[in-house]
């Protein structure tokens, strides 16, 4: 598969995961969801394991581009994605839900259109 294709299947992969985090998200109406319920804390797990995956990819098409197609777009702090991937797969037992819950909050929305503007350009 020529490497284009294969960022663009990534990428596509990825906004499949930022999907599937923005409906896990829906009903988490505070940073206690994920931890006063055993439920909310498989939600956490299940959305870090989006994380996990969206990091490892981005790492991905870093790779295959030569780390040049993602610096075209500096509104997103690439670097600190795919290092939440790195805090989560390594550091699992330090994970502070509060940064999680921001995430999604706060940085999911901006991520997702810039994903899918790298999609329309590609």
């Amino acid at each position: 598969m020529h490497n284009k294709e294969l960022v663009k299947e990534i990428l596509l992969q990825i906004d499949n995961s930022i999907d599937t985090i923005k409906y896990r998200f829906k009903e988490v109406d505070s940073i206690d969801y994920f931890l006063d319920s055993p439920k909310g804390q498989e939600k956490l797990d299940s959305i870090c394991m989006q994380f996990i995956a969206i990091g490892e990819s981005l790492k991905k098409v870093d790779k295959l581009t030569n780390n040049s197609l993602l610096k075209q777009y500096p509104n997103i702090e690439w670097k600190a994605i795919k290092g939440l991937r790195d805090i989560l797969s390594h550091h699992y037992f330090d994970l502070n839900a509060e940064a999680i819950y921001n995430v999604c909050n706060e940085e999911l929305g901006p991520l997702h259109l810039t994903i899918k503007k790298i999609l329309i350009e590609m």
